[in-house]
């Protein structure tokens, strides 16, 4: 195995609150980088014994509660109208919010159709003690588990992030990039509204440098 590039830690354990397309192809990709991943969804441990089959011995499904306790990262991707039902981590843990707001399927939500806020900033509302990233909410989870390609490759995919702690930045970057992916980050949290939804740097495979530009549009 290679070694972890800047930002990451070794070995991490990360937990998912949900486990759905890109949760399921995110936490493959952890354990296929020596992390150990802890699995969860609305509907209880036992509809998960699958996929944790399939992920192998450094994977264990659990509650919702059970997901976010004791871990190095949090990876929130369930639909946003539930958001309200994340549980709260321990103060300081670091979160990737993986989400978008799709009004045909969340309803419609005031203060985000006013640009009052973002949908990120919503879940650091909800999770206070947290340190929110916004991250993997523009890739295709097909092209996640595909398109990932070693550091300093020709046309290598870059993903966006944005989020407020410098440091907690930096350990999503750090796993994006051991992934497979360049990083290009936006600025604060409520810069994400530069890559959600109906923007230029929005589900389209771009390079580092397109991607700043995008983002800048």
């Amino acid at each position: 195995m290679a070694a972890a590039p800047a930002g990451v830690r070794t070995g991490m354990r990360i937990g998912f609150v949900g486990a759905g397309r890109i949760g399921s192809t995110l936490a493959r990709l952890a354990v296929e980088h020596g992390h150990a991943v802890v699995v969860s969804n609305s509907r209880g441990p036992d509809t998960l014994r699958e996929l944790v089959a399939g992920l192998g011995a450094t994977a264990t499904a659990a509650t919702s509660a059970e997901a976010v306790r004791d871990v190095d990262l949090v990876v929130v991707t369930i639909p946003l109208k539930d958001y309200r039902q994340v549980p709260e981590p321990a103060a300081g843990t670091v979160v990737a919010d993986t989400n978008n707001y799709y009004p045909d399927r969340d309803g419609r939500i005031d203060a985000l159709d006013r640009g009052e806020t973002t949908s990120s900033e919503l879940l650091a509302a909800h999770l206070p003690s947290a340190r929110v990233v916004k991250a993997f909410n523009t890739i295709y989870f097909e092209d996640l588990a595909s398109q990932g390609s070693p550091a300093g490759s020709p046309e290598r995919r870059a993903l966006p992030i944005a989020g407020d702690d410098a440091e907690a930045k930096r350990l999503v970057a750090g796993f994006i990039d051991e992934i497979g992916f360049d990083v290009v980050d936006a600025g604060a949290l409520a810069e994400g509204r530069r890559f959600e939804p109906g923007t230029a740097a929005y589900n389209v495979r771009l390079t580092a440098a397109q991607l700043a530009q995008a983002l800048r549009g």
